[in-house]
């Protein structure tokens, strides 16, 4: 039997999967997944011979990974994962070709924290590497969510989370000396909620 889609790419981020297929990571060798829970991410990437780092704050989930990645890929050394929070990052600078950030980045606790979150997986990113972030944003429902301080919202869903908008990717974009390698887009989920993927590369 030929295997089927869920055995080769696991339960990937579809925005990061579109990734995939473009080809836009096809150079890249350093993989390193910023809140990467039980790897659901990583599955491709351990399969096919790339470097595969992860940290995650919560110590169940790096175990979980790490025997993921002793599963898929024996070769991938298992201190390559590590618990860690996404600001405070224990790598070098400039070690990584793609930083993968799904999900992570709408928990930070200030317009402060956030900058320091994604400052830190910056940092590690090689000159020429790519930056892979899905968040929630206000993009088409700023007047569904309610305000609650520091960056922070109520969303339709009932969840609380830090939101972003274009104007202030946009700004970091500049920022950050980074370019869109794609246009942000963002998905709109019945009003409830709104997640947006953004792709840049470092220059």
């Amino acid at each position: 039997m030929q295997p089927n889609l869920q055995q080769l790419y696991g339960n990937i981020d579809i925005y990061l999967f579109d990734q995939l297929l473009k080809g836009t990571y096809a150079q890249c060798n350093t993989i390193l997944d910023v809140g990467c829970g039980g790897g659901r991410n990583l599955v491709y990437f351990l399969k096919n011979g790339y470097q595969v780092y992860g940290v995650d704050p919560n110590p169940a989930s790096v175990n979980t990974v790490i025997e993921l990645s002793k599963s898929l890929a024996p070769h991938n050394p298992i201190d390559n994962f590590k618990i860690a929070a996404a600001e405070d990052l224990p790598f070098g600078d400039d070690r990584f070709d793609l930083v993968i950030s799904s999900a992570v980045l709408h928990f930070a606790r200030s317009p402060a924290h956030f900058d320091n979150m994604l400052r830190s997986m910056w940092r590690v990113l090689k000159p020429g590497g790519y930056f892979f972030a899905r968040l929630a944003s206000d993009i088409c429902i700023e007047n569904r969510v309610q305000a609650l301080g520091n960056g922070r919202y109520l969303l339709p869903d009932g969840s609380e989370r830090f939101l972003v908008n274009e104007e202030l990717l946009l700004g970091y974009t500049q920022n950050l000396n980074g370019y869109l390698h794609e246009p942000i887009k963002t998905t709109n989920v019945q009003n409830l909620r709104c997640m947006t993927t953004w792709c840049l590369q470092k220059r």
